[in-house]
């Protein structure tokens, strides 16, 4: 199995460039008869689009979904399908002055040294544009989940050291429609302020995103080495600007006492219900039926336009300015594939559990 393959049986395998003609991805393991259509894709596809806002990339895709298979009359068919995106406003000479030159943060010089070239356009298969195919494998998983009653959600927790606290539930509900998809306000202004001085400074930020699923059933996942908690810690890592995972208290938990840490147990309207959720929803790598909470750490955008140290191919000293269009804060635009992430998982449990008890057999 290859590393562009996610999934053991609703299997995800994603393909194409930043640059390149299209991108997208083949989904098998889905199970016929789910409605199905490009309007479900797009409607998930548009929330990973930049905004026109000033943290964005001003390239400008339409990110148009087409379903060239495994769908018949607005169902799927049990059958691959396959989904893709056709590249439109590539500004591939944007690359051509720094072509040669391994550009800080990005995967330029490892790429070369596994595979002996790399496509320099835009980062090749290392680009953020690869992840339109998450977010299409995510949007039919989403709908799979919603028919067992799961939903995913999430939102931007952080950007720079600014920490959303205060914002209702209407907030989170309405997230999409803002543009750092922050749910406190008064942290967008402050955002907003950062953002703008760091388009002065040439640099960019990172932040810190949290997805939440609710509705998960207890019992998911697949004891030792396929925990569900470290198969979504290995799918949030899998996305290229993330470089740290916490479920529940996560890090706060090495802080903690195990009377604080421990979620106590009660007999609630007549059903088992944990007082309070440090686990995340994940106990012994298995989902105990509450809110499954994961939080990841985004890093700044790589590719800034302030003069950087580097070395050349040839392996002489260099300096670069990475020119081009591209976000300062991806935060927002990594979300959406975050939850697409967590839902794939989810769909890989949900199918798996079936082995787990005679009674769970058709």
């Amino acid at each position: 199995m290859s590393g562009n393959t996610f999934g053991k049986l609703f299997r995800v395998t994603s393909f194409g460039e930043s640059h390149g003609v299209a991108v997208g991805c083949i989904i098998d393991g889905c199970p016929a008869g789910l409605e199905l259509s490009e309007v479900d894709i797009q409607k998930e596809l548009d929330k990973r689009k930049p905004t026109s806002g000033i943290a964005s990339t001003k390239r400008s895709e339409g990110d148009e979904a087409k379903i060239l298979s495994g769908v018949f009359e607005g169902k799927s068919t049990g059958t691959p399908i396959a989904v893709v995106v056709f590249n439109k406003d590539q500004h591939s000479t944007d690359y051509d002055a720094i072509s040669k030159l391994f550009r800080p943060g990005h995967a330029d010089f490892t790429f070369t040294k596994k595979y002996g070239f790399r496509d320099f356009r835009g980062g090749g298969r290392s680009s953020g544009r690869e992840t339109i195919a998450r977010v299409i494998a995510g949007a039919v998983a989403k709908k799979i989940l919603v028919v067992k009653g799961i939903t995913i959600s999430g939102f931007v927790k952080e950007i720079g050291g600014v920490v959303a606290k205060n914002f209702s539930q209407k907030d989170l509900e309405n997230v999409y429609s803002t543009e750092f998809r922050i749910p406190d306000k008064e942290a967008c202004k402050k955002v907003e302020s950062l953002i703008k001085k760091s388009i002065i400074k040439k640099d960019s930020l990172g932040g810190i995103i949290e997805v939440h699923a609710k509705g998960v059933p207890a019992g998911l996942g697949e004891p030792v080495f396929e925990k569900l908690d470290a198969e979504i810690a290995f799918a949030f890592m899998g996305i290229g600007a993330i470089k740290g995972v916490e479920i529940g208290s996560g890090f706060d938990s090495a802080k903690l006492t195990g009377s604080k840490n421990n979620d106590s147990i009660r007999i609630v309207n007549g059903k088992l219900k944990f007082l309070t959720n440090n686990s995340g929803g994940i106990l012994g790598g298995l989902s105990n039926g509450e809110e499954i909470v994961v939080r990841a750490a985004v890093k700044p955008t790589s590719s800034i336009a302030q003069k950087q140290q580097t070395v050349s191919e040839r392996m002489v000293d260099s300096d670069i300015e990475v020119i081009g269009r591209h976000d300062v804060c991806i935060c927002p635009r990594v979300l959406p594939v975050a939850e697409s992430m967590l839902a794939i998982v989810l769909v890989n449990a949900l199918l798996e559990n079936q082995k787990s008890r005679m009674e769970y057999l058709v």
